[in-house]
């Protein structure tokens, strides 16, 4: 398992971020509606526009996937974030090219890492799917806890999904949870 490096989403990375999207439309498209076959360059850098502000707000935070010779592999980012239960969304997808290497659940690590370095969130939970089974190995993998199984909880493609509830915590600051 080669290593890999998260860094925040720049307007290099569009042309890669087509590319790989493009390329994982069968697998990444399932899930993720934004993944589609006529993903474009100028949707690419309007998302990457956006979410640099939101990086910058604090608000979300998106980051590619490298290799560490610089390879675009995917993204993975925290969105969805809850400041005062101080929890968040922890998200991530591999390019279909390059998947069962261990690079999303190295991905996964990294970003639970910094999210506990810089930011004040306590919780990450990851959210996939029932029959995203990949997903949820990532998960498994990265050490995160399967919590359960909610019902409906994900419309993807218009249609309503059961998803496997996962999350990653840190240890809560002293006074935390007490009522």
């Amino acid at each position: 398992m080669s290593p890999v490096r998260l860094r925040p989403y720049t307007e290099a990375h569009a042309a890669s971020l087509v590319e790989a999207a493009r390329e994982s439309v069968a697998e990444v498209g399932r899930w993720l509606p934004w993944c589609h076959a006529g993903y474009q360059l100028s949707e690419a850098r309007d998302w990457i526009r956006g979410e640099r502000e939101l990086f910058e707000k604090r608000t979300s935070f998106q980051f590619a996937i490298e290799s560490d010779a610089g390879l675009f592999l995917g993204g993975c980012g925290l969105n969805q974030l809850n400041p005062l239960h101080r929890f968040a969304n922890l998200g991530y997808w591999i390019r279909s090219s390059l998947t069962g290497h261990g690079h999303a659940s190295q991905a996964v690590r990294l970003l639970s890492a910094w999210a506990f370095e810089n930011t004040e969130l306590v919780r990450l939970e990851i959210v996939a799917a029932v029959g995203n089974r990949a997903s949820q190995r990532v998960a498994e993998k990265a050490g995160a806890v399967r919590e359960g199984v909610l019902r409906d909880r994900l419309q993807i493609h218009g249609v309503w999904h059961d998803a496997a509830v996962f999350s990653i915590t840190r240890e809560a600051p002293e006074g935390a949870g007490a009522a």
